[in-house]
């Protein structure tokens, strides 16, 4: 159905990948999908080629064109289809440079923004990540690391992470400063995005540059507090007050 399908159009292709040749009657108990209704989704299906027809003189019989070829044919029509829009609506896209700050929600929605700011990243990613986070966007991470983008990671949960130079959040602090579903994506000192929540999602990105300032300066101040942190002995943090300790470890 995400191809396009309609409901009975996809439970009759499925049906008859698991029986074929089969006739629209055969369809139908199969794919539990009225008589009255079988033809007419085999017709679509037939225009659409997944589907071949062969008129006998007995019955007209169906089989499905073999998954691979259709599932080929549908990625090479989505990619010229897609090319062919790139090439009329790239010249109509007057970009916007007022600096403003635009607001969208969703989980899906906010990954997906941050996928297209590190795939378009050319020198430097500033982030912070939850440990969903570094689940859906390692191999996008992993990626931009090796094309040589320089990765400054803040990591807020227990998750595994070693590309570029990464820092792990103090638990209390996270809490202090309620980052623990934050994400925050800072592209080449040029556009910034965070979102919060996980069940449900806010997000905000602007390319303002003193919005992306303080948002990179933000996190290279706490990789470097991290990397200060991690050089002091005991006898140093025995100083500290009992309130400043607790937000450290």
């Amino acid at each position: 159905m995400a191809l396009g399908l309609t409901e009975y159009e996809a439970k009759v292709y499925l049906a008859l990948l698991r029986e074929n040749p089969a006739t629209g009657y055969q369809v139908s108990k199969g794919a539990g999908v009225p008589r009255s209704m079988v033809y007419e989704a085999l017709g679509r299906l037939e225009n659409r080629g997944a589907v071949l027809k062969s008129v006998e003189e007995k019955a007209t019989l169906y089989r499905p064109v073999p998954p691979a070829m259709l599932l080929d044919r549908y990625e090479r029509e989505t990619r010229e289809r897609a090319a062919t829009l790139r090439a009329a609506l790239l010249p109509l896209y007057n970009q916007e440079e007022s600096g403003r700050l635009w607001n969208f929600s969703g989980r899906r929605e906010s990954l997906a923004y941050a996928g297209d700011l590190i795939r378009a990243a050319a020198q430097e990613l500033m982030l912070v990540l939850t440990d969903a986070d570094v689940l859906a966007l390692r191999d996008l991470l992993n990626e931009a690391h090796e094309r040589g983008v320089n990765l400054g990671v803040i990591l807020t949960g227990d998750a595994a992470f070693d590309f570029g130079q990464v820092v792990r959040h103090p638990k209390r602090e996270t809490e202090l400063h309620r980052m623990q579903e934050t994400l925050i994506v800072v592209a080449d000192e040029r556009e910034f995005l965070i979102a919060a929540g996980h069940q449900t999602t806010g997000a905000t990105v602007t390319t303002n540059a003193n919005m992306v300032l303080i948002a990179r300066q933000f996190i290279w101040m706490e990789l470097f507090a991290q990397r200060i942190f991690a050089r002091l002995g005991e006898d140093l943090l025995a100083r500290l007050s009992p309130e400043d300790q607790q937000v450290l470890h």
